[in-house]
């Protein structure tokens, strides 16, 4: 390992490295501070060529690599084990947006751009690019391809894998496949890149993406609904897309109790309403030119009892500010210290059914547990997370928290649904994988895994 980390030092340059306790920190700690590793290096290669080179000399010594973007996903899938022994390489430095090409309406970034920076530049360009999320200020786009991020906008333009045309990877012995193409139609072959994304750093680490851009959708419009139920937000749904069609860019359903921890934890975050109400749905659509499209489809959507109240933004800063309190979620559920996360989907024509049996399975289990949910009902995935008693004991919580856990996944399961909608599996569901995906599935994913990465050094431990 002496001589591995001289040889790391040397290839990625001063400015490249950390060895020091202190500055490893933050990079050691999963988002929720419920994981914690270890390693002797970071490295933060500034070329494809140079994270080649940490490859190969990685692989030579038989030691393990885990990627890192911004550290914030959600499974433990980039942060790397107890051990000691694995190096940590952060994609921080490969943060250039090589080019922009607003006449395909395409753009290829390094990995380590941040999110954020990618929807300003093609903004800047006259051009939208729709993944959003509320980490979009730290996270950087080969994490979001990594897991397959879905965000805000899936019901419209889909997760992360529609939105990425083409990849440069390096692979296991430190080759780099150049796929860096902008086409729309490409037939020769196997279509590789679709290997990578999703796949979370275990058969290859990204270095650079072309990214799919759209249309500016001009004016929009957003809205904060309160409802009297989550069936509702279902039903709601439906009977506006039967008036908006692909106009909604965006469906949010959230609990009250969700909004009571946002107004809790986040400083200045207020609910626009007199009074409190069970649900809440935060809507945007695309107006097309007309300022009441909006407006009118949720008042015929009230005359039938399904909307309580609507507070309407009347302009783009009331538009951030109801956008803020749902990206300001998952910082206050770390602030309370909320208990089981599920990242579940289900088609979205059994999401009430789901709704409806998931409330009653866990009612049947635990009456005091209570329910946080809220997520993107548009696109059939929801965060169905649970608080458990403060009262009960570190073993009674465990437990317990493993049988509501399981019992969630088994309903999700028997109805055709996803353990994992949008976060990944990373290091914390990867028996879940096992469990419900079983047979020939995980068969083939450990022969593509054993096949890319002979040694098992990409990312060892995670997702199989």
């Amino acid at each position: 390992m002496p001589t591995l980390i001289d040889q790391l030092k040397a290839i990625v340059g001063a400015g490249g490295w950390k060895t020091d306790p202190t500055e490893l920190q933050p990079h050691l700690t999963e988002w929720r501070g419920l994981v914690f590793g270890a390693t002797p290096i970071l490295v933060a290669p500034k070329s494809s060529k140079e994270v080649s080179e940490v490859v190969r000399a990685c692989a030579a010594a038989g030691v393990a690599i885990v990627p890192q973007g911004g550290n914030t996903g959600l499974c433990a899938g980039a942060v790397p084990d107890e051990s000691g022994e694995q190096v940590l390489l952060s994609m921080a430095r490969m943060n250039r947006i090589r080019d922009l090409d607003a006449s395909n309406y395409s753009m290829e970034v390094e990995a380590g751009c941040v999110l954020a920076d990618i929807q300003r530049a093609a903004s800047a360009a006259d051009r939208y690019f729709p993944l959003s999320l509320g980490a979009e200020g730290s996270c950087q786009i080969g994490g979001n391809l990594a897991t397959n991020a879905g965000g805000v906008n899936v019901i419209r333009y889909g997760t992360a894998r529609a939105l990425v045309l083409g990849l440069e990877v390096v692979l296991a012995d430190g080759t780099v496949l150049d796929g860096l193409r902008s086409l729309r139609k490409d037939t020769a072959g196997y279509d590789l890149k679709q290997l990578f994304v999703g796949s979370e750093g275990t058969l290859g680490i990204m270095t650079a993406a072309t990214l799919r851009l759209f249309p500016d959708p001009g004016e929009t419009a957003t809205a904060l609904l309160a409802l009297d139920g989550s069936v509702d937000a279902v039903l709601l749904l439906a009977k506006l897309r039967a008036s908006l069609a692909d106009r909604i860019e965006a469906f949010e359903l959230v609990a009250k109790r969700i909004f009571d921890l946002v107004e809790a934890h986040i400083p200045g975050a207020k609910l626009p309403f007199d009074e409190a109400y069970p649900w809440y749905v935060l809507i945007e659509t695309a107006t097309g030119g007309d300022p009441e499209l909006l407006e009118n489809a949720l008042s015929n959507a009230a005359d039938e009892s399904l909307i309580l109240d609507a507070v309407i933004a009347k302009n783009a800063t009331e538009a951030d500010n109801l956008w803020r309190l749902r990206h300001s979620i998952a910082e206050a559920e770390r602030h309370a210290g909320v208990g089981l996360k599920h990242d579940i989907s289900v088609p979205i024509g059994r999401m009430q059914e789901f709704l409806i049996r998931g409330e009653a399975r866990l009612a049947q289990l635990m009456p005091e547990a209570k329910l946080l949910v809220f997520g993107h009902v548009g696109d059939g995935n929801l965060h169905y997370n649970v608080a458990l008693p403060r009262t009960m004991t570190p073993d009674a919580l465990q437990a317990a928290g493993s049988r509501i856990t399981e019992a969630i996944y088994d309903l999700v399961a028997e109805m055709g649904g996803s353990f994992s909608a949008e976060h990944g599996v990373g290091r914390s569901k990867r028996s879940y994988l096992e469990k419900y995906r079983g047979g020939p599935e995980i068969d083939l994913m450990r022969r593509l895994k054993k096949a890319l990465d002979p040694q098992n050094i990409l990312n060892p431990g995670k997702v199989i």
